[in-house]
């Protein structure tokens, strides 16, 4: 130890939101770690953001750069916090500790996309308890939860030490398995992706499915279309519409990932990063078709005259066709949108669909030189 009663932590985030979360908790994880430690401990948490993860996902490579990157450090025990997601023996990975080394590294997506803080400052503080205590010898507790819960909860259990492989680093992992973990991983990778950055991302497809909307909503063949569909017909045009701007988006801008490796984790990973991008840029499109129905909505209130509107559509003017015209028109407008958004660069709905984390984890799996990335491992 660093001193009698002092234990210094080292946080060893990758940039972006994994470092956002370590500083927040690095200023809470002393004391909490004192209090349950006791004994009169305590501990000292430093926080450093480097790109670990960069140009590999093998975890055996991540732990011995961890572990070399705390040799000659001060540290006794480092936590690595990465939002990559991460697979053991094709399950996904929680948390991998090291007793003997001192060393954990903790996969975030798999905290889920609700509550990560506090889940995350749960599952830091079980790592760091169990390794600067003694190791248990009994069986081991679900990371951050009080109860040992059954196979295919989604909650983290404890993979055996003889499973870990011959010549790993790691003497404990966590993994999180079932339809439950596998949505928690999902849903996790999504809120990493921040879908809210899609639409200012899609400036010029938005202003395409605006002129397309205004041009429709004075449309007396559009009035009669939308007077005539029913409600399921009006969902059908919602959906495809969505469903073909979500679609061109991720094929015009090169967003499906692919993989060279034939390994089943590595098709697991592509499914995951797959799902992810549709369900991030499916959220995208949708808040954009909602903010296109009440443009819509406004722009009908305003330019649409009572007599006009019953002549072209033998129906009177009311609340009920104010909704499915703008309704009708935001589906139309999608589609414009669509062929809009072929003026966007690749860059911009990249930046808006992907976390910069994302974008530079991508680039050098690439193997694509990072040139604003402090401390690239090679």
């Amino acid at each position: 130890m660093t001193s009698q009663h002092v234990t210094v932590v080292a946080l060893l985030a990758d940039p972006y939101t994994p470092t956002e979360i370590a500083q927040r908790l690095a200023r809470v994880l002393p004391d909490r770690l004192a209090d349950r430690s006791g004994q009169g401990r305590r501990f000292d948490v430093e926080v450093v953001s480097e790109p670990f993860t960069a140009g590999t996902e093998d975890l055996s490579t991540l732990t011995r750069r961890i572990m070399d990157r705390g040799s000659g450090e001060r540290w006794d025990i480092v936590v690595a916090l990465t939002d990559l997601p991460l697979h053991a023996h094709g399950r996904r990975l929680v948390a991998g500790l090291s007793h003997a080394h001192g060393l954990a590294l903790l996969s975030l997506p798999t905290l889920g996309a609700f509550r990560l803080h506090t889940r995350a400052r749960q599952a830091v503080e079980e790592a760091v308890l169990s390794l600067a205590g003694p190791r248990s010898t009994g069986p081991e507790r679900p990371l951050g939860s009080q109860s040992p819960r059954g196979p295919g909860t989604g909650r983290p259990a404890p993979l055996r030490p003889g499973r870990t492989g011959e010549g790993e680093i790691a003497d404990l992992r966590y993994v999180a398995s079932g339809p439950r973990g596998y949505l928690r991983v999902l849903g996790g990778m999504v809120r990493a992706n921040r879908p809210w950055r899609l639409v200012p991302g899609l400036s010029k497809a938005l202003a395409a499915a605006l002129v397309t909307g205004a041009v429709a909503t004075v449309d007396s063949t559009v009035w009669s279309l939308a007077t005539s569909l029913s409600t399921p017909h009006l969902v059908i045009a919602m959906a495809g519409s969505v469903a073909l701007m979500t679609g061109w988006l991720i094929v015009d801008a090169n967003l499906w990932h692919r993989t060279d490796e034939v390994s089943p984790e590595a098709g697991k990973r592509a499914a995951l990063y797959n799902a992810s991008t549709v369900v991030t840029v499916g959220i995208g499109v949708v808040v954009c078709y909602a903010g296109l129905v009440v443009v819509n909505l406004v722009c009908a209130l305003f330019v649409l005259d009572d007599r006009m509107f019953a002549s072209a559509t033998r129906a009177p003017l009311h609340a009920t066709q104010y909704w499915t015209l703008s309704w009708f028109v935001a589906s139309v407008a999608t589609v414009g949108g669509a062929l809009g958004s072929g003026l966007e660069s690749d860059e911009a709905i990249r930046a808006a669909a992907y976390s910069k984390r994302e974008q530079e984890r991508r680039s050098a799996l690439l193997g694509d030189r990072v040139d604003n990335a402090p401390g690239r491992y090679g």
